[in-house]
């Protein structure tokens, strides 16, 4: 998913309702409850003519397609596979889209047992906060690709209209150009997933264990006053919500978190490293776009800051950033080939370690 830093101005068109499934073995979240809050709670989007929407959707589909036929013939992957243009929406229809996609990835997980009561109360609870959280994110999310999304959960690419007019206008840059750019990085995830045939098990597996392993110990309330001053940075840590989530969990628990993370930050980093690679020839001003957005990015309000640093946001952020150094050091060092061989099983995936020190992966898978 690629986060816009600003939230804006659009209208784009969008599918039939999402109907999310309720109950189940999974988190106890009532799912729409979740999805209505979080339609509820959305902001508008910009105004714009009718006329002007139909053309942006039309060219936004046309370009998702377009994208993925340049990572292609950067990375070398996906022959053969069919090219799809990406579901356009609009924000509500992207937080329906969103909320269906987190009950299927996390519908397997094995819970603990609790009274029927107490969890609709819970379930209740959760899927308000859910659906504020999915609010606040759909005036900033530009595309994503849900790999558990889509009829019958075979995936499903979306490019939020709305939010790509809009950050097109507080970027200042050309509009064309900007909407190709968001594709090449969305394109560049559905290929993760789609190219590489054990992607989308392995990263359900790691989200399932991991939710599964979140049993209450009390013994670790006795590390909450080093959590906090992880938090607040006063250890020399990154000082963020990771770190506090890293610092109460278990062994077990942490040592899944690692993979879990070392590989959303390849995805991520992997995707902008892709969609600047393709270059000039096919975006002229890469290079103004990514400054732009980067800076802009940095520029947010206090308050916008804070509830994106709470969100886990910021460390998503730093994923980008991690991920596609490791790949640009990697590319130049072995070529694309080289790195592709990320994909060849778990075992070859670097570890967070690794992401910080690619000569290191390079010598263990050769």
């Amino acid at each position: 998913m690629q986060p816009d830093p600003s939230s804006g101005p659009a209208t784009a068109t969008h599918p039939e309702p999402v109907r999310p499934r309720e109950g189940g073995r999974g988190l106890p979240v009532n799912w729409s409850l979740a999805a209505t809050t979080a339609t509820k709670l959305m902001p508008p989007g910009p105004q714009t003519s009718p006329e002007a929407a139909r053309e942006l959707v039309e060219r936004l589909r046309a370009d998702s397609a377009r994208a993925e036929g340049h990572v292609r013939e950067v990375t070398g992957m996906g022959a053969g596979l069919p090219l799809l243009p990406a579901d356009v929406l609009d924000r509500s229809a992207w937080a329906r889209a969103a909320v269906e996609g987190m009950d299927a990835l996390t519908s397997g997980a094995e819970m603990p047992a609790s009274p029927r009561a107490l969890r609709a109360v819970t379930a209740a609870g959760s899927g308000v906060q859910l659906g504020a959280l999915i609010a606040y994110m759909g005036a900033r999310v530009l595309g994503q690709y849900d790999p558990f999304g889509g009829p019958g959960g075979a995936g499903r690419l979306i490019v939020v209209a709305p939010n790509v007019h809009a950050a097109t206008g507080a970027l200042g840059v050309d509009g064309d150009q900007f909407g190709l750019w968001v594709c090449l990085h969305e394109a560049t995830h559905r290929l993760q997933f789609t190219a590489v045939p054990w992607l989308r098990d392995h990263f359900a597996g790691l989200v399932t264990t991991l939710l599964s392993l979140q049993e209450p110990d009390p013994a670790r309330l006795t590390r909450l006053p080093e959590a906090i001053r992880a938090l607040r940075g006063e250890d020399g840590r990154r000082g963020d919500v990771l770190a506090l989530v890293e610092l109460l969990q278990g062994p077990e628990q942490r040592a899944v978190l690692d993979r879990l993370l070392a590989l959303s930050t390849l995805l991520e980093g992997h995707a902008d490293h892709v969609m600047d690679a393709v270059g000039p020839d096919v975006v002229p001003d890469v290079a103004v776009i990514r400054r732009r957005f980067t800076e802009r990015r940095r520029g947010a309000g206090f308050v916008d800051r804070l509830l994106r640093a709470l969100l886990g946001v910021e460390a998503k952020m730093r994923q980008y950033a991690i991920g596609a150094a490791f790949c640009r050091e990697v590319e130049r060092e072995a070529g694309m080939a080289g790195l592709n061989r990320a994909w060849e099983s778990p075992e070859t995936l670097p570890t967070r370690a690794e992401l910080t020190d690619a000569p290191a992966w390079l010598r263990r898978v050769g």
